[in-house]
């Protein structure tokens, strides 16, 4: 197990668990009271810990070794999946993956960034930052699911799109650009989770949907906090008071209207219970895709039209007419 730093009491507790567990194994005594009570604590530390987690350690339990990636979801959420790939523009980008699967006998189209399990694969998968062509593969395949009428889910994880010079040279901005305007009016339902890092376009290029969801313990925001730290402070010294000056957990995202709803983790993180995470999001995706089918498609585009075009908010102040005449006179 892989333990960040403000989970360090639980690190101390699992080893005198596996401790006791060896010396009951080798000497052939019962400690089963033992185990019980040390379970017990742990369960009460981890509800200690987990409860008040600032902004900063959000963002690093979304970045934590062991967290489930999309393929895992996938493989594990569809009956059967068939994974598709290229844009037919330039190549098959490795950071987004996609294709047709079965969820509840519904086939779905899903897709998702996959930063990569080991060093390697994420080298190869360019750790999650997808480049243009990821994105045209990404828009290919939800055209190819309004054409079939299947429903397309996006699972998000990225720490943004990939700010190279190539990326830059092939059309970075034009490709999410044009996801933005094709997903808007895409005919079929689009569901979109926050898995793990929520960032920039690189999210928005596969984020807009008609309902967006974010797991617990994750961020979505314009910018990571050490960027923005490197950026106010030009430093990464100051990403803690970044991460709670942007607001970027699901709570903040929940209360400022910009997500749908937040799907509770299993106490510790997604990474302590992939198992039951598998379920949870499983159970949901059922729910919610059952619930989306049965709109009108037109009502759908309209309704996710509206559900962006009332984001945000401004206020228009105007002088008062004493005000104006007093200046005029003058």
């Amino acid at each position: 197990m892989v333990f960040l730093e403000f989970e360090k009491p639980l690190e101390n507790l699992y080893e005198q668990l596996e401790k006791i567990r060896q010396v009951g194994e080798e000497g052939d005594i019962d400690v089963s009271d033992k185990i019980k009570e040390l379970e017990a604590k742990i369960k009460n530390v981890k509800k200690d810990i987990y409860s008040n987690l600032s902004g900063w350690q959000k963002v690093q339990l979304s970045r934590h070794p062991e967290r489930p990636y999309t393929l895992h979801y996938i493989e594990n959420i569809c009956k059967r999946f068939i994974e598709l790939h290229g844009d037919r523009y330039y190549k098959d980008d490795k950071a987004i993956v996609g294709g047709i699967g079965r969820i509840n006998g519904q086939t779905v189209v899903i897709m998702g960034h996959q930063k990569g399990v080991s060093t390697k694969m994420r080298q190869y998968r360019n750790f999650g930052m997808a480049n243009p062509e990821g994105y045209r593969k990404a828009l290919r395949l939800m055209k190819m699911a309004e054409r079939f009428n299947y429903p397309v889910i996006c699972l998000i994880d990225t720490p943004g799109a990939f700010p190279g010079i190539e990326a830059e040279e092939r059309g970075q901005a034009e490709a999410i650009a044009k996801n933005l305007f094709e997903m808007a009016q895409l005919k079929v339902p689009i569901l979109c989770y926050v898995i793990g890092e929520g960032a920039s376009g690189g999210a928005l290029g596969i984020g807009l949907g008609d309902k967006v969801f974010m797991l617990e313990n994750t961020w979505y925001s314009v910018i990571s906090p050490e960027s923005c730290s490197s950026i106010l402070w030009r430093s990464w010294d100051h990403k803690e008071e970044a991460a709670e000056a942007l607001k970027l957990t699901a709570d903040h995202m929940l209360e400022f209207g910009l997500i749908d709803d937040i799907i509770k983790e299993p106490l510790g993180g997604a990474h302590s219970d992939p198992e039951k995470m598998v379920k949870v999001l499983r159970t949901h995706m059922k729910k919610e895709i059952h619930a989306l089918m049965e709109m009108d498609p037109e009502e759908r585009i309209t309704s996710r039209i509206n559900k962006y075009s009332q984001m945000g908010r401004f206020d228009i102040r105007q002088s008062e007419p004493e005000e104006k005449e007093e200046k005029s006179s003058k």
